[in-house]
């Protein structure tokens, strides 16, 4: 009887790894992107269904990633980064070209590896702070900007800058959670500022396009500014309660771009309006302060990194998809998190899910 009492408490073990706030967060976001998806995408058949396959799928992949204890997370560190610096050169050298950029490689399928170095960096850095802990000085931040500055490197040559963005966001996230003095992080801000004037001729020609037409879209309002001014016009118009489901005229009269993808905030704006935007940007604070709850109580140093780093990478998603939709950023390849059409980042963040409620299951573990 005490084995089958033994095993049956394994067994609930293994499958209940689900956190449940964080679990009914996500759940929420997704249904809601199905509805705002089923209006945005009536032009293009079958986007529903793959979006279906699509959750399906990230969830199973946030399972498996559950049930991985941390400490095996940590082992894969140095191997997983390794893999994905090898990916991003092979990608420089013989990488394929789409719409001018150089972002995908031929392994039998075609894959981004770009996309994976949103978890693996973090994880890297994570690991590299917990083998120095209670060891830290300041040469270990030098390093660990080194391994954050290599894949950002590499992806915003390709060019994808919104990528390199997640990247940075993700890796910067584990650099100031492991002890980055507020006097360094100030001085970076001001050298970043500082080196403006240097790093401007050196973005590409579309890059200071985009910064240029979020500053101001009129100056080529049916060329460069057209995306921009119909998105905002799209925001605006939804009011306060929104024009109703399936009611959006700029999204079904074709006026808003990408509007199932990058932009399917703005299709939500318009009908859904001020409302709407309210519940949703609630769900999504509530995500990442869920995110960093469980990274305050994570039972090591390396947990509390990598569950840190991953409220941040949701937090990221989610501020620039809005803030380009709304014209207050310039746009970049960033779709909304748990809500935009697309199955690569949607597993990505179910990673990224996986790994906050593998902290804080085995944090459950270790307390009793």
């Amino acid at each position: 009887m005490q084995n089958k009492g033994f095993f049956w408490r394994g067994l609930r073990s293994y499958f209940l790894v689900f956190d449940g706030a964080l679990a009914i967060i996500i759940f929420l976001i997704m249904a809601t992107g199905l509805v705002t998806l089923y209006s945005a995408g009536i032009d293009f058949p079958g986007r529903v269904e793959d979006q279906l396959r699509n959750i399906l799928i990230s969830f199973l992949v946030m399972w498996v990633v559950a049930n991985i204890p941390p400490q095996t997370l940590m082992r894969f560190a140095i191997p997983i980064y390794t893999f994905g610096i090898a990916l991003l050169i092979a990608v420089a050298a013989f990488g394929m070209i789409k719409k001018g950029a150089r972002r995908w490689i031929n392994v039998g399928v075609v894959i981004q590896p770009s996309e994976m170095m949103k978890i693996a960096t973090p994880l890297m850095l994570a690991w590299y702070f917990q083998k120095r802990e209670g060891t830290l000085r300041w040469n270990d931040f030098v390093v660990a900007a080194t391994i954050l500055l290599i894949p950002v490197g590499l992806i915003a040559k390709q060019p994808d800058l919104g990528t390199a963005l997640l990247v940075v966001a993700a890796g910067f996230a584990v650099i100031f959670l492991a002890g980055l003095s507020w006097r360094v992080l100030i001085t970076l801000f001001v050298l970043a500022i500082a080196s403006v004037p240097i790093a401007w001729p050196m973005l590409h020609g579309y890059q200071r396009d985009r910064v240029l037409t979020m500053i101001d879209p009129s100056t080529d309002p049916l060329g460069k500014g057209f995306h921009i001014i119909q998105s905002t016009i799209a925001v605006g118009s939804g009011g306060v309660t929104g024009k109703g489901w399936l009611k959006g005229t700029q999204a079904h009269l074709e006026f808003i771009p990408e509007r199932t993808t990058d932009f399917i905030f703005a299709v939500f704006s318009e009908e859904f309006g001020f409302v709407g935007n309210c519940i949703l940007v609630l769900l999504y604070l509530l995500l990442v302060v869920r995110g960093l709850m469980i990274a305050a109580n994570a039972p090591t140093l390396f947990a509390r990194l990598m569950a840190g780093s991953v409220s941040m990478i949701f937090f990221t998603y989610a501020f620039v998809n809005m803030g380009m939709v709304s014209g207050i950023l310039p746009v970049v390849g960033v779709p909304l998190p748990f809500f935009s059409y697309g199955g690569t980042a949607l597993l990505t963040l179910g990673m990224g899910a996986g790994i906050l409620m593998s902290v804080q299951h085995n944090r459950k573990l270790v307390q009793t």
